[in-house]
């Protein structure tokens, strides 16, 4: 019977007329191709232990999806349910979020309070080697896999730095992430009469309780009297994307456009809107700190508040990751992990590979922004003091940011 139905399909596919070759959008033509070629490599190939179907059917699978662009990626069963399991449980980390920039995996921003912090990895920094092996070639995927592991396992990195002569080398010691997203909550100018008083709140990252903490830091420095505020999403990664529309949205009216995203498909046509609130929108100035470090959904954040009028960016234009991944199981267990849609500002401005440009542009020298983050990692340790009033020097970009919403105040 299944005879029947094979010579069936072949006959009805022989007698089917032939479109042209512009049209035909059918697979089937090439499969033809890479069936003969896959059949070459089995019978010919001199090392039969690698010319197994199920092997070249997967390797193959693996470099077409990968070469579409550095976030899609094949994964064999395995791998897939590793996935499954990383989503529904804790696991080892450095705390860095890696990208891929000119071709080379990059650091694109080491968490605040992790171990890569703590180390002195820094924002650009490119990973040479991995526990002594090469990471030329390696997926974004797989140097994931390979920097994550069991808390208290170490990790052996090389680094590329730029302005550095030689590859730097760090060991460090794997740990459960799990660190506050909101940092830094201050005043940053002195209640004297007649002066401003501008407050100051970092949001590192954005997990699941990043909007209850950013509404909690904003009411404290409110109940201090605060006129405006800076937001500095300098350095930070992204996240959750319902943790960035719920910042956002605390200084948006309800319901109103934060992103939304277009794909091929009308199911990834999405629109994401600021919540609805029990109080009005926080209405006094404010002033948004990024840099080339800040990516995904604080551009996200950057690029609503900017468009709505909402906000003045200061700094440099953000890394330019605004791509909807979506994994997709097939039937032998293993999965596609594909882009299908890319994100939007409120204004019709595409984030992905673009990134958000700054009202006022500020940039940091390569030795200001370790000066930086020295001195946040300063902080992290155990005897390390709190930040006084004020702005700190060589943080020309913050000082830009309060500048502007000193002219604002004075004008309003």
């Amino acid at each position: 019977m299944r005879a029947v139905a094979i010579v069936a399909l072949v006959l009805t596919a022989a007698t089917a007329p032939a479109l042209p070759d512009d049209e035909d959008v059918s697979p089937y033509r090439e499969m033809k191709t890479f069936a003969r070629a896959m059949e070459l490599v089995r019978e010919d190939y001199v090392d039969e232990g690698k010319a197994d179907y199920h092997d070249l059917t997967y390797q193959a699978l693996r470099g077409m999806i990968s070469k579409l662009d550095p976030h899609s990626d094949f994964m064999d069963p395995k791998e897939f349910k590793g996935v499954q399991e990383d989503t529904r449980s804790e696991f080892g980390g450095l705390g860095v979020v890696v990208g891929v920039k000119k071709g080379r995996l990059t650091i694109v921003a080491p968490m605040e309070g992790t171990p890569g912090f703590r180390a002195g990895l820094l924002p650009g920094d490119v990973l040479l080697e991995i526990d002594g092996k090469s990471a030329e070639g390696t997926s974004m995927r797989e140097a994931v896999e390979k920097l994550r592991g069991e808390p208290g396992t170490s990790v052996a990195l090389t680094i590329g730095r730029e302005g550095k002569s030689q590859p730097m080398k760090f060991n460090i010691i794997r740990e459960v992430i799990k660190v506050p997203s909101v940092r830094g909550v201050r005043l940053l100018t002195s209640p004297r009469a007649g002066e401003p008083r501008i407050g100051y709140v970092r949001v590192t990252q954005f997990s699941e309780p990043t909007g209850k903490e950013f509404a909690q830091a904003v009411d404290s420095l409110e109940k201090q009297g605060m006129d405006a505020l800076v937001l500095d999403l300098r350095f930070n990664p992204g996240g959750l994307l319902s943790s960035a529309v719920e910042v956002a949205g605390e200084f948006l009216p309800g319901g109103a456009l934060v992103a939304y995203t277009e794909g091929r498909s009308p199911t990834a046509n999405r629109r994401y809107l600021s919540p609805e609130k029990t109080h009005e929108p926080r209405s006094y100035p404010l002033a948004v700190l990024v840099n080339g470090a800040s990516a995904s959904a604080a551009e996200i954040v950057a690029g609503a508040l900017k468009d709505t009028g909402r906000a003045l960016l200061v700094g440099e234009t953000t890394f330019g990751k605004g791509s909807v991944q979506s994994v997709v199981s097939l039937p032998d267990g293993s999965a596609v992990r594909l882009t299908t849609a890319k994100y939007f500002t409120p204004g019709k401005q595409l984030i992905h590979e673009k990134g958000i440009a700054p009202h006022i542009v500020a940039p940091m020298t390569a030795e200001s922004e370790s000066a930086l983050l020295a001195a946040r990692r300063r902080e992290e340790l155990p005897t390390g003091k709190k930040r006084a009033a004020g702005v700190p020097r060589g943080d020309m970009p913050l000082q830009r940011a309060v500048d502007a919403l000193r002219g604002v105040l004075l004008y309003e």
